[in-house]
């Protein structure tokens, strides 16, 4: 029976839940998800365990936040002052908001990165944002069925 291996365009149904049992995505009920092993665009630890299933086999793989979206850093939450908010931009908790942060050298703007920050709280003097991915700092779990190779 043929093994999925690196380079092989895939079709899985997943689930993806925390280590206390926190459904935090899935397709199950949708369409299943194809990628192709190896290219990047998903975690690794998800690709790999990928490798090796034969169509219709299941895999359940524990990834460590260290190998998944990192960890949780405190440098990338900060407090803006509520002054520096514009007066009519109406915040929420949960809220996503995209930055613009442009670098400086010599004076001159170098260019400008877009970043995307998430609301975790508001005070009356400051906006608290965290622009960490919402699963940095979280350990994994992946119940993985290669659906087909195609």
């Amino acid at each position: 029976m043929k093994k999925a291996k690196s380079g092989n365009k895939v079709q899985v149904k997943y689930v993806g839940t925390l280590s206390d049992g926190t459904v935090f995505d899935s397709n199950k009920d949708k369409e299943p998800m194809e990628f192709v092993i190896g290219d990047g665009r998903l975690i690794p630890g998800f690709e790999n365990a990928v490798i090796g299933l034969s169509e219709g086999e299941n895999v359940r793989v524990s990834i460590p936040s260290y190998r998944a979206y990192g960890e949780h850093r405190k440098e990338l939450v900060w407090a803006v002052p509520r002054k520096d908010i514009p007066e009519k931009t109406e915040l929420k908790v949960g809220q996503v908001i995209k930055l613009k942060k442009s670098e400086q050298k010599d004076g001159e703007k170098q260019g400008a990165d877009n970043i995307t920050a998430f609301v975790v709280g508001i005070t009356d003097e400051h906006v608290i944002l965290d622009a960490n991915h919402p699963l940095a700092g979280k350990d994994l779990i992946f119940e993985i069925e290669l659906i087909k190779i195609v």
